[in-house]
């Protein structure tokens, strides 16, 4: 099945050994299909989604809130989703 639109997101995890800390920094996309959202850890129906929300924050990350019947789940993301959350309300009328 072919996605409709991608949107990369963020995630980081602190490495700490005997002599030092490191942050690393993965990315991954949430997708959007006709019928359902999909990340790297969870896939929502779409009817499962209420809906999508952005907050910006000054500097390069902002977090993308996607609002299902499982909870409210945040990305960081570094790109304007505004696209993304356009489609996505598109499709879900």
């Amino acid at each position: 099945m072919a996605y409709i639109a991608s949107l990369p997101y963020v995630t980081k995890v602190r490495v700490i050994n005997s002599i030092e800390q490191k942050v690393i920094e993965k990315q991954f996309n949430i997708v959007l299909y006709k019928n359902k959202v999909v990340t790297e850890e969870k896939e929502f129906l779409l009817n499962h989604v209420f809906d999508i929300t952005f907050h910006e924050r000054k500097g390069e990350l902002g977090f993308l809130y996607l609002h299902t019947n499982q909870g409210v789940f945040s990305f960081q993301v570094k790109v304007d989703p505004s696209a993304f959350i356009e489609t996505y309300k598109n499709i879900s009328k």
